[in-house]
């Protein structure tokens, strides 16, 4: 007599074997000829999850572990300064490993027992049936692994035990690796004889996000003893990436996709963030000086009417071009136009050619190294202008120590040498059997880096298509997902044009913008960096975690459950100084042309 069965792949061992003979007697009807549903018991945060939940072969159960609320997010080999946070609430935290990984040599950063997840379980009584996974950041590699460290990810166990308080199941991942210097090191991707290594770059773009999502499913419903009913992406940087991935890829597996400054066209603007240090090395033999870099920024943000705020509300109509700003210039410096430079400070003005590299830095990545007139062509997007502009730069405003300080960025560098198949070129973070990283980019010229960003479109299939730019979200939106993506204006290291130009070709590619916002919308936030949304400026009004206002994420929600689509949002500043309302794109947010520039009432969405 048929009777039912667990979902494909779940095989509740461990479980006694009364419960097991009561399941069997029920689903028989015990001699009834109307099957009837078996009786499913919670399981306890202890060692019997850990003996029950065997979802595959890969699958094994590392760690689980009982908090109390007020009890310090920690375990043995936790650092203990800075403070680690407290739980909010009675949480259960469980760590898996998904093999299986990469073979070989022992100490090889390209070696990996496989995929590391860490899933935040709320109280029986506590959860309100959702699931909310976090992404990572930068390379990922944090400590989900580890059954004496906890894997905050690029938020931070702080904001995953909060949202877990607040009753939803958290999930993370160190997306297949582990690495000493976390999300900054790519030493995985590269084999022990200097080739691409596959088998990672596929577990890292996108085999782990699926992972966790099947995974923390079939956790939850073992542990609660019935499935969820809505599962969330929340991801930023490399995290938005990640929620991209998933609708394009993996389209089932979340209802809702919150994609923060996601880091997708990966290769393209990740070598393109060496630019600005191959600019500077061949125009000017070093680096700009740190105060010069705040200076022109600071000019080109009062230039184009973000005196009063301190930011740009619409940097893409900025068209400051230092090389023709007397002020900027050093005393007696011929500048473009006939200006002559008035600036006697040695310590903020700068020569023409320095003042043409920031030219350079705005516009972005160029075959030759030339820039254009901004006055013609100021890189605001969203195509490029031609074969010669490979990938954008940031926008004016953005702050540019991050890519244009005194040390290259090393994400960048090492993405380069995993191109170019070099590990020289890579940062001191990069190691492999073929050698380590020694900067050896700061030789390149223009057209070597022309060369390795051509090398990363050739590498997609080797990097499991990590540029996560795939315009058709067909799948996506017949399941009736929801996908809420926003962008910073001033971000330092993802230049937003790279998002504006993915949504614009998901709207040709998908019937128009108005077709595509019935699943799919996209939200500028002028002033925020790369930094973070908690981590802002503390006059730049953005949205915030779960460790604050979330109003994003809920935002998503209710479309996701009530069907309210999200229009328009009002983010204040973490002083309370400044609000002002964010537009969902194309609109732009504009000054009504009178009222404080600090209030959200003296602007209208356009």
């Amino acid at each position: 007599m048929p009777f039912p069965l667990p979902p494909p792949g779940l095989r509740l061992a461990g479980v006694s074997a009364t419960l097991a003979m009561t399941a069997l007697v029920q689903g028989c009807g015990g001699g009834d000829s109307t099957p009837a549903t078996p009786t499913v018991t919670a399981l306890s945060c202890d060692d019997g999850l850990k003996t029950a939940f065997k979802p595959d072969a890969n699958t094994t159960v590392l760690l689980v572990k009982s908090f109390k609320a007020g009890d310090a997010i920690a375990l043995s080999g936790t650092p203990t300064t800075p403070a680690p946070p407290v739980a909010p609430a009675d949480l259960c935290l469980v760590k898996l490993l998904v093999g299986p990984g990469n073979a070989g040599p022992a100490t090889a950063p390209s070696t990996s027992a496989g995929i590391g997840i860490e899933v935040w379980l709320p109280a029986h009584a506590a959860w309100n049936q959702r699931i909310r996974a976090y992404g990572s950041g930068g390379w990922a590699g944090s400590a989900q692994t580890s059954t004496t460290t906890i894997g905050g990810g690029g938020d931070g166990n702080d904001l995953h035990a909060s949202t877990a308080g607040k009753g939803y199941v958290v999930a993370t991942s160190d997306h297949g690796h582990t690495s000493p210097f976390g999300g900054i090191s790519a030493s995985f991707g590269m084999n022990p004889d200097g080739t691409v290594n596959t088998t990672l770059w596929k577990d890292f773009a996108e085999r782990s996000l699926h992972e966790m999502s099947v995974k923390s499913k079939a956790l939850a419903k073992l542990y609660y003893g019935k499935a969820h009913s809505y599962a969330y992406w929340d991801g930023y940087s490399t995290g938005g990436r990640q929620g991209l991935k998933l609708a394009q890829v993996y389209p089932d597996d979340f209802d809702g996709i919150l994609s923060g400054a996601p880091a997708i066209n990966w290769t393209r603007f990740i070598t393109n963030e060496l630019y600005p240090q191959v600019a500077m090395q061949r125009e000017l033999g070093g680096p700009i000086a740190s105060a010069k870099l705040t200076a022109v920024s600071t000019a080109a943000i009062a230039a184009c009417g973000g005196a009063a705020l301190g930011f740009l509300t619409d940097p893409y109509a900025c068209r400051y071009d230092p090389t023709k700003d007397a002020a900027a210039l050093c005393t007696g410096v011929a500048g473009n136009g006939g200006v002559v430079g008035t600036n006697a400070s040695a310590a903020s003005c700068v020569t023409l050619a320095e003042a043409s590299v920031f030219n350079r830095i705005w516009y972005g990545q160029t075959a030759d190294g030339s820039v254009p007139d901004p006055a013609l062509d100021n890189a605001s997007g969203p195509y490029l202008a031609g074969s010669n502009q490979l990938w954008f730069g940031l926008t004016r405003g953005a702050p540019l120590d991050g890519l244009a300080g005194a040390n290259a960025f090393p994400i960048a560098t090492d993405q380069v040498a995993i191109e170019m198949q070099n590990a020289a070129l890579g940062s001191v973070f990069f190691s492999n059997a073929t050698g380590n990283g020694a900067n050896a980019w700061q030789r390149f010229s223009y057209n070597d880096l022309t060369v390795a960003a051509y090398q990363g479109l050739v590498q997609q299939p080797q990097f499991s298509n990590i540029n996560t730019d795939n315009p058709d979200l067909t799948a996506f939106n017949a399941r009736k997902g929801k996908l809420l993506l926003y962008h910073g204006l001033a971000d330092n290291l993802i230049a937003p044009q790279g998002s504006d130009n993915y949504y614009n070709r998901v709207a040709s590619a998908m019937g128009g913008v108005a077709e595509v916002q019935k699943f799919f919308r996209y939200v500028h936030i002028p002033g925020l960096s790369h930094g973070g949304r908690l981590e802002a400026a503390a006059k730049v009004p953005v949205p915030q975690t779960a460790l604050g206002r979330d109003e994003l994420f809920l935002a998503l929600q209710s479309w996701v459950e009530q069907g309210t689509a999200p229009s328009t949002f009002t983010a204040t500043s973490s002083d309370g100084t400044v609000s002002m309302p964010l537009c969902v794109y194309p609109k732009k947010v504009r000054y009504s042309g009178s009222g404080a520039v600090t209030a959200a009432g003296s602007y209208t969405c356009q």
